[in-house]
């Protein structure tokens, strides 16, 4: 496995894991009909390779396969860390963030931000970062909740 930093050429992959992930892994702790409705937002990525390119990006890639992406802005704020549904637990998701904190950390970011899922909570616990506040996100009328995580960096 390698890292590299995104390319446009990337675009369905992401968004092909993205939805994956969502209904294959994250299904575990959210409803079919939460589920749906946030996988559905893969339809507004294929479309989005500016906010990729935007955003610090990276892409774990095994054999031409991504195998997990993850993004962060100058501030420290992680929007996006997915790892492939067939690679869960192999340690992709905590190289991807550490490259993520790393860039973060040389751009002068004193914290770091992640609007976690169930899901991805005990990872990011795991990883020293705090529940600031559990919150209920509306997403086309459906409501879902996630947890605002902070970690610091000085």
């Amino acid at each position: 496995m390698k890292l590299r930093k995104y390319e446009p050429k990337d675009i369905n992959q992401i968004v092909s894991l993205f939805y994956n992930t969502i209904n294959e892994v994250n299904i575990r702790d959210y409803n079919k009909e939460q589920v749906e409705v946030w996988s559905q937002r893969s339809k507004d990525l294929i479309n989005r390779n500016d906010f990729f390119e935007k955003l610090y990006t990276i892409v774990a890639e095994k054999d031409g396969l991504i195998i997990g992406y993850g993004n962060i802005n100058t501030d420290g704020y992680i929007d996006h860390l997915y790892v492939h549904k067939d690679f869960q637990h192999m340690k992709i998701g905590s190289k991807i963030c550490d490259a993520l904190e790393q860039f973060a950390f040389s751009v002068g970011a004193t914290s770091l931000t992640v609007h976690a899922s169930i899901t991805a909570k005990p990872f990011f616990e795991s990883r020293g970062y705090k529940v600031l506040k559990e919150q209920q996100v509306c997403l086309n009328n459906v409501w879902l909740i996630n947890y605002l995580m902070e970690k610091r960096l000085k």
